[in-house]
């Protein structure tokens, strides 16, 4: 398994591909992140991103490889990949919800154009890696649901795992082995459509000093997500949510009041409405389950 994962890793850097070891079996990358910087090897001047130590040295890529099974990541940003990733459907979607293929069929419908062929990889879960040619010197972030449900994209700040990587579900292997296509102008253009900014929900008016104090803490934390640069965005929703949280076990807010400013603050920010809820979701249900009591705070 060793020596077939380290052929995938040195064919996806012949192709150009920067890659990073993934936990074994897993997605998920096997590099230390910023907290944890020891601040030695290739850290040695300051931490340094999973995509700056992306590599297509095939010397170093043995190294790596010969340590474990690692599975094997592509850093689409420097690889000057753009990926569409296209879902399967959950246990939890309705019956008859339209899954990623579908709806990219639409999307290419609309569009007055086909479905783009290129190199095509298939998932464990049945869903599809298209991939592109990002045009040179575009900068293409990740998104989540942006172009249409089920619909995600993977370029710089992301990775994708490429095939011959194995996880409990199965294999990633290649479906279609086709040259890479450029991204289409039309769904380059879909890319850089701006997105409408979330309305603000209005907040009740707040009856005791308790509440006024809760809902200002809650416009400020909010306020911080709005404005919080590309990089930290989803870091720093969790953060205020979590900081609000305890009001929410207190009865001083409203749940549903809390989830729709912190929707708001993070679409401003330009996170998904996705990415949002989720988050939101599991700070707010962490933040309700240990919150202290009030006399002790």
């Amino acid at each position: 398994m060793t020596a077939a994962l380290l052929h995938a890793a040195l064919d996806a850097a012949a192709r150009g591909w920067p890659v990073i070891p993934l936990r074994p079996r897993s997605k998920v990358p096997a590099l230390h992140g910023e907290r944890r910087c020891p601040g030695t090897g290739d850290c040695a001047d300051g931490h340094r991103t999973f995509e700056q130590r992306a590599t297509i040295d095939p010397a170093r890529i043995e190294r790596c490889w010969a340590a474990g099974p690692f599975n094997v990541g592509i850093a689409t940003g420097p690889a000057g990949l753009l990926v569409v990733d296209l879902d399967t459907l959950k246990p939890k979607d309705e019956e008859g919800t339209p899954d990623g293929a579908v709806n990219f069929q639409a999307l290419c419908e609309r569009a007055g154009q086909a479905v783009p062929a290129t190199r095509r990889i298939r998932t464990p879960s049945g869903g599809e890696h298209l991939y592109f040619t990002a045009p040179f010197g575009a900068r293409f972030t990740n998104t989540t649901g942006t172009l249409t449900p089920k619909v995600d994209t993977r370029a710089w700040g992301g990775q994708v795992v490429a095939p011959g990587s194995m996880t409990p579900q199965g294999p990633y292997t290649v479906l279609d082995d086709e040259p890479l296509a450029n991204l289409p102008g039309w769904l380059q253009k879909a890319l850089t459509a701006p997105q409408g900014r979330a309305a603000a929900p209005i907040l009740p008016m707040p009856t005791r000093d308790t509440d006024r104090y809760a809902a200002a803490v809650l416009r400020r934390e909010v306020a911080a997500v709005a404005t919080t640069g590309e990089g930290g965005r989803q870091a720093e929703l969790l953060r205020a949510v979590r900081a609000v949280g305890r009001f929410v076990a207190w009865g001083d807010l409203d749940r549903a009041t809390v989830e729709a400013a912190f929707t708001c603050g993070g679409e401003s920010a330009g996170l998904s409405p996705a990415e949002c809820r989720n988050t939101i979701r599991k700070a707010l249900d962490y933040s309700i389950r240990t919150a202290w009591p009030r006399r002790t705070a």
